[in-house]
């Protein structure tokens, strides 16, 4: 395994090279900064009785604290969640083409490394990389609120972690696609293109009476039955954030759904790699 760790590290270093995912950490940064120093929030007996945003009042009505902060844990999931996955396939979208472009691709080949270590090694951190973005993001609001409240839950790092798996899928997707052509463009529209195929998924019995009954009709069920649906991990991250009941019926098939596709679709691009003459 020494040798995908060194292709993960590798990708990690040239992603700590890049200025765009430097800004984007500053940003958050600066975002947390902000709060911190603009939200004020009165709580007295697990109550909160009063929140300031730059000054201003913006409630005043005393409530629970942890059903007084649902709607904002729930909205910043949501933000995680959508936000996160549009960021990595915009800013991973060239990793994989990058180190398969002529010259770089023959340079790795004649090392002491097999194919598969090197589609896994950049699988792996370009999904070190999105996890930590993404507990560094929840977990910095996490430490905001809990300091300020009191009241410290787990939720929003759950809902970070179900981010990360949904964009595990995302990334199969991207990472096979650059096997077959290496662009950074066609990488991210496949991504982008699986974004919107798993929002679909997970509204498929809703949108499904729009067809006619019929070909057309089960022609889209089943090509939405096969993909990973991403909307419901996205409500179910929400929901866990919020810490409240799950508006999902099984979040365990869900997840198990998502790692088939991403381990279906990854095989796809290994065997794809391992044929390929370069």
């Amino acid at each position: 395994m020494r040798p995908v760790f060194g292709i993960a590290g590798y990708v990690l270093r040239e992603a700590a090279s890049r200025k765009f995912i430097l800004a984007f950490l500053v940003g958050i940064t600066l975002l947390l900064l902000v709060i911190s120093l603009s939200l004020r929030l009165e709580v007295l007996d697990g109550a909160l009785a009063a929140t300031r945003l730059f000054g201003k009042v913006v409630d005043t009505s005393i409530r629970s604290v942890d059903v007084a902060l649902r709607p904002l844990y729930q909205a910043c999931a949501y933000v995680v969640f959508y936000g996160g996955i549009l960021f990595g396939i915009v800013a991973c979208s060239d990793f994989a083409p990058s180190l398969m472009s002529p010259g770089r691709i023959e340079h790795l080949l004649a090392l002491p490394l097999q194919r598969w270590h090197i589609l896994a090694g950049t699988f792996l951190g370009v999904m070190t990389l999105a996890l930590c973005g993404a507990i560094y993001g929840a977990g910095g609001l996490l430490l905001i609120l809990g300091v300020k409240t009191g009241y410290w839950t787990a939720g929003p790092l759950v809902a970070a972690l179900l981010a990360c798996v949904s964009f595990a899928a995302v990334y199969a997707v991207m990472l096979t696609t650059a096997t077959l052509v290496r662009s950074a463009a066609l990488c991210a529209a496949s991504g982008f293109l699986m974004f919107v195929g798993g929002i679909i998924a997970g509204y498929r019995s809703s949108i499904a009476r729009v067809f006619e009954e019929g070909l057309s009709r089960e022609l889209f069920k089943g090509v939405t039955l096969v993909l990973p649906r991403l909307s419901s991990l996205a409500d179910a991250s929400a929901d866990l954030a919020a810490s409240q009941p799950l508006g999902v019926k099984s979040l365990e098939t869900l997840l198990v759904g998502v790692l088939v596709f991403g381990l279906g679709v990854l095989a796809v691009g290994f065997w794809r790699f391992e044929g390929k003459d370069y």
